[in-house]
């Protein structure tokens, strides 16, 4: 840079910027965090500043801009000072479903391939069993045992007690959760 450096002019803007940030927000503790954030972003973008224009017009503009990005960040943002909304809120780990997503898959892949297509018709497709026993060209009863049958071999490979649903999180997930009568998320 040939000439002044611009950064050395901010700290006789201060007063100014303070009296602009006290107008807008009638809160000295707030207009002063916007004038330090106001210098801080003047500080870090001195670069876009062109040099021989006006300083005190180009740090309002950053203040006004901080100002109303504040204002509607605030509006989005809920007020919970006591931290009551916060305890109410409970999130399911993501991990949880991939891993009985993973044990699922590896389960299902040790199925024959009879009971495999079974449960990929009736189960996931919706297929009733009349459609998938039309589709396979055998008996309803052949459709219907292979479900069971698949089902339950699925049960014991996965470990899951006769009525135990499949449930995308554990135990100790879910009594946490449960614990104060909120709902995953």
């Amino acid at each position: 840079m040939s000439g002044p450096d611009p950064r050395d002019e901010l700290v006789d803007h201060l007063p100014a910027l303070r009296a602009f940030s006290m107008s807008l927000t009638r809160n000295s503790a707030t207009a002063d965090d916007m004038v330090q954030d106001t210098l801080v972003k003047a500080w870090t973008n001195i670069d876009k500043f062109q040099v021989g224009t006006n300083m005190r017009a180009w740090l309002f503009t950053i203040l006004r801009n901080t100002y109303y990005s504040n204002r509607r960040k605030a509006k989005r943002e809920v007020a919970d000072v006591d931290g009551i909304f916060t305890e109410s809120m409970a999130e399911k780990p993501a991990h949880d479903g991939h891993l009985q997503m993973t044990d699922f898959r590896a389960a299902f892949t040790q199925l024959s391939d009879e009971q495999r297509e079974t449960l990929i018709l009736v189960g996931a497709s919706g297929f009733s069993y009349e459609e998938a026993a039309e589709m396979c060209g055998v008996a309803v009863g052949t459709i219907k045992s292979r479900a069971n049958r698949g089902r339950l071999r699925l049960a014991e490979l996965m470990h899951l007690e006769e009525d135990e649903a499949m449930e995308l999180t554990d135990k100790a997930t879910s009594g946490v959760l449960s614990a104060n009568g909120t709902a995953a998320f």
